[in-house]
């Protein structure tokens, strides 16, 4: 982050202060986390769902914090609301840097996306990207403070779960170029359907720049309705005939992928072929600000996927794919595919734990994942959670036999389960929505390899 003062932040934010000397002291880095506050640092308090950051202000003080943005009377800036705050100066903030503004939206593959994108512009660019997961409208402000003058672009991740969600984060966030990963049943609780998906996240496009650059997904069928959002140019990325950009040729190795289009091979160390849309994206985008072909293939070429998402890791003498970070349907379909098309397996095992966040419609999903896990040639499918018979009674409708379909509503007594299950050159895709933890899984196939 760029220094400044905290009186100019002040007047930025509308603050009011009960400082009495040093207002032109400077700031360089913003935490809302009282535990990871450096001293100088400014700490700004966030009311959020299960902790109130005004509750956590003294003992940022003790931690050698500068001063403190507050929404009540306490050496410090006092504003209406901190979070409005927050938005107000990260939007101020973003207007001041020169750099590039690529947002990433979808129902699935954000991080991915946004990943791929900042490893092939880092080829030639100097730029930063949205840390871990921070796509809301605390993180994304945040991911936003990170830019200073030297960077040419920065890659942030923009999450919602209802329509307006997006629209408020494009307007903080004031993106040149805009990524639409996906359509597909995410968060169905809070938009209410698939239509009103497409809506909220069309946002990002409808807040694009006339000299800016819409990116959408070719091979879906709300592509038009996407495209007619933006009033800028739109580069379709997928593998039909129709696309603007379109992968040929594609071939899935395991832990490969390889395809062509514009008129070279391009080869991703990632697992499956879902990958192929963030790889065009990040194709487009880089294209649209000047890299070579041979730029992007290196920088497609070192990608690497990020734990939780597709991640491989051989344990033991199992293969495992961790994949555990999230789910909702359509990103289970894919992983369905993945075990699918994989080679040289002694078994195939699906570990899913619930898709959260469906609304209505959370048993017919489901149930229709066991119907996909059947289909796919899955060996073994095991489930955890509340819709757990769901996925089996779906599988099972599909001919899935007893003895290779469980449901549980422990994680230690689905661990117990596996470890029995597992063979040597099994391979192991373990999948769920964040609120299952499903990275327990993962922590107990490395406790038994290397009990074994």
């Amino acid at each position: 982050m760029e220094p400044i003062s905290l009186n100019e932040l002040a007047l930025v934010i509308g603050a009011e202060t009960d400082f009495q000397e040093n207002t032109d002291t400077t700031i360089q880095r913003i935490s809302i986390d009282s535990r990871s506050l450096e001293p100088g640092n400014l700490f700004w308090a966030i009311r959020g769902e299960t902790h109130d950051g005004h509750d956590f202000v003294d003992d940022a003080f003790d931690r050698g914090a500068i001063a403190a943005v507050v929404d009540n009377v306490a050496t410090k800036l006092r504003v209406d609301d901190t979070l409005t705050a927050l938005w107000d100066f990260s939007r101020w903030y973003r207007q001041r840097q020169n750099a590039l503004v690529v947002g990433v939206t979808g129902s699935v593959g954000k991080t991915t996306t946004r990943e791929m994108i900042h490893a092939v512009l880092s080829q030639k660019l100097t730029g930063t990207q949205s840390p871990k997961n921070f796509n809301n409208h605390v993180g994304l402000p945040l991911s936003l403070l990170d830019i200073e003058q030297h960077h040419e672009f920065s890659a942030v991740e923009m999450g919602a779960s209802a329509v307006s969600e997006i629209r408020d984060l494009t307007n903080i966030a004031l993106p040149n170029i805009g990524v639409i990963t996906a359509i597909g049943e995410a968060h169905l609780e809070g938009f209410g359907s698939v239509e009103n998906i497409v809506q909220g996240k069309g946002e990002l496009l409808e807040g694009l720049p006339t000299d800016g650059l819409a990116i959408v997904p070719g091979d879906i069928a709300a592509t038009d309705d996407l495209a007619r959002r933006a009033n800028c140019q739109v580069i379709k990325v997928g593998c039909g005939p129709e696309n603007d950009l379109r992968a040929s040729d594609v071939e899935v190795h395991n832990e490969r992928l390889t395809f062509n289009t514009l008129g070279r091979a391009f080869e991703l160390n990632v697992l499956g072929k879902h990958h192929i849309g963030s790889a065009l994206s990040a194709i487009a985008v880089a294209r649209h600000v000047g890299l070579t072909l041979d730029e992007i293939a290196d920088g497609l070429k070192q990608f690497t996927p990020v734990s939780g998402r597709c991640h491989l890791q051989l344990i033991g003498s199992c293969t495992v794919i961790d994949d555990s970070y999230n789910a909702n349907p359509t990103s289970m379909k894919a992983a369905c595919r993945l075990l699918r098309d994989w080679r040289g397996a002694n078994k195939k095992i699906l570990v899913t734990g619930d898709m959260l966040e469906l609304g209505p419609s959370a048993d017919e999903a489901h149930c229709e994942l066991g119907e996909q896990a059947a289909k796919a040639g899955i060996d073994v499918l095991l489930a955890l959670g509340k819709h757990a018979e769901q996925v089996i009674a779906g599988a099972k409708q599909y001919g899935f036999e007893d003895s290779r379909a469980q449901h549980f509503d422990s994680v230690e007594r689905l661990n117990e389960v596996l470890s029995e299950y597992l063979e040597p050159n099994d391979v192991v895709l373990v999948k769920g929505s964040r609120g299952l933890r499903m990275e327990q899984v993962i922590w107990s196939l490395g406790d038994v390899a290397r009990a074994a």
